[in-house]
């Protein structure tokens, strides 16, 4: 799937998209894991009309078998006790057989801090704070333990985020880092590399980055209702982001392509619409 140049593909399931059915929910993942995506991939924002990302992924699990899992990103602060986190992605790489990738980040929607009565201003170091109490409860002797071991000793890890203490945190702690935009990979990635290199870390960062698609017909005007209706809270600048939204298959190639050449190595492109006929039309777009 695309050419030599390009980034893999991975694809996010619907699950943000306000009316998504469970069959489709279903048909999206079974025809992602049939088309030869990387990866399904799930946003997280509480107050919104859309799924719970890991609950979303246990359904994914149970009805694929080769695509890698990942959320993308969880907005760990706002989940509580390290302990309960742990468990269920624990749960998650176990039943998944080890393809499960945990994004975490802090957002940026005080909304959703006020839902769960979490302190917005300190986020940043509440994620640094679980980070460390999740390695070690995954690493904690059998008796102690809270939930499954997970397969490998602990899911993979990527941190999101664009500002200076994100950047180091995912070079620091993470396996990875996930631009939330294609436009801020380049200058994103460049950090993340150098930080990975000042702490001494072995092998090189897993790069990822997001963008949107919708295709077919009416494609733009699918995108447009739909980003500037998650992204309401940006003000002005959620019409920015549905212009960014890629609507043709040329622009799925040509962001591809531009992506692997900028060193990405996963292009994870989300929906903008429900309907699983958009997994063949992304997939007819990269061939």
């Amino acid at each position: 799937m695309t050419g030599a140049a390009a980034a893999r593909i991975g694809i996010g399931l619907p699950a943000a998209v306000p009316g998504v059915r469970l069959d489709q929910l279903v048909e999206w993942a079974r025809r992602s894991d049939a088309a030869g995506f990387s990866s399904l991939a799930t946003l997280d924002r509480l107050v919104h009309d859309g799924l719970e990302p890991l609950v979303t992924l246990g359904a994914a699990a149970a009805v694929t078998e080769r695509i890698g899992l990942g959320s993308y990103v969880l907005l760990a602060p706002t989940r509580g006790p390290s302990a309960l986190l742990a468990r269920q992605t624990a749960t998650l790489d176990r039943l998944s057989g080890g393809r499960f990738t945990l994004g975490l980040g802090v957002g940026a929607r005080q909304d959703d801090y006020r839902a769960t009565n979490t302190e917005f201003r300190t986020r940043g170091r509440r994620l640094d704070t679980m980070l460390d109490e999740l390695q070690a409860i995954w690493a904690a002797p059998g008796p102690e333990r809270v939930g499954p071991t997970p397969l490998s000793g602990r899911p993979r890890i990527v941190l999101g985020g664009r500002s200076a203490a994100a950047l180091e945190r995912a070079a620091r702690a993470g396996d990875g880092w996930v631009s939330g935009s294609t436009a801020f990979f380049a200058e994103g990635a460049a950090a993340v590399r150098a930080a990975w290199q000042r702490h001494g870390r072995e092998g090189a960062p897993r790069l990822q980055a997001v963008a949107y698609f919708s295709l077919g017909t009416d494609a733009a005007r699918h995108a447009r209702e739909y980003l500037t209706s998650y992204y309401g809270f940006v003000g002005a600048g959620a019409a920015a982001v549905a212009d960014s939204a890629l609507t043709t298959p040329a622009a799925v190639r040509g962001v591809a392509e531009e992506m692997g050449r900028a060193g990405c190595d996963e292009l994870l492109l989300f929906p903008c619409r429900p309907e699983p006929e958009q997994v063949d039309l992304l997939a007819a777009a990269l061939m």
